[in-house]
């Protein structure tokens, strides 16, 4: 595997955390300078949705390590049955490609409703500095998607070619 392939598959974790950090307190009723009046619903039902994105968010982000990792070639061994076969490389290029597709999507989406004609951000934040840290971690976290095609394309160069 390529050292800027392993670089990037260890640095995914990282650019996810920013974001999965600043969405924490929106979970606790904490509007992180949003002015949207009162969080709807009970407390719990927020911590435990941002909590579980959260945490999803740096699974997904630490499972693009199987790119650049002998367990994304190979089931492991305690797997009943599957353990030692050789993971055909579809079976991981095609979820991985159509995940790192659909995070550019979400990229380019990103790209248009927060820098439209010079607004930034849909959310009415309650002044530039808050919109600023919001900018700041989800630019962070819309590179996921060409990183994740960047891998991807790794993965397939050392397994099919």
């Amino acid at each position: 595997m390529p050292a800027w392939a392993t670089r990037i598959a260890r640095l995914l974790p990282w650019l996810a955390l920013p974001v999965c950090l600043w969405r924490l307190p929106i979970g606790f009723g904490y509007t992180m300078g949003l002015d949207l009046g009162p969080m709807p619903g009970p407390v719990w039902v927020g911590v435990l949705y941002v909590g579980t994105l959260s945490l999803l968010s740096e699974a997904f982000a630490l499972a693009c390590r199987a790119l650049v990792s002998w367990w994304g070639e190979t089931v492991p061994a305690w797997v009943p049955r599957l353990g030692g076969r050789r993971i055909p490389p579809m079976a991981v290029i095609v979820p991985a490609t159509v995940a790192g597709l659909g995070l550019v999507y979400l990229l380019v989406d990103w790209w248009l409703a927060t820098l439209r004609i010079g607004g930034w951000a849909d959310g009415p934040y309650g002044n530039v500095w808050w919109r600023v840290l919001a900018m700041t971690v989800s630019g962070l976290f819309v590179t996921w998607g060409p990183l994740v095609l960047a891998l991807t394309y790794g993965y397939w160069r050392r397994r099919c070619r």
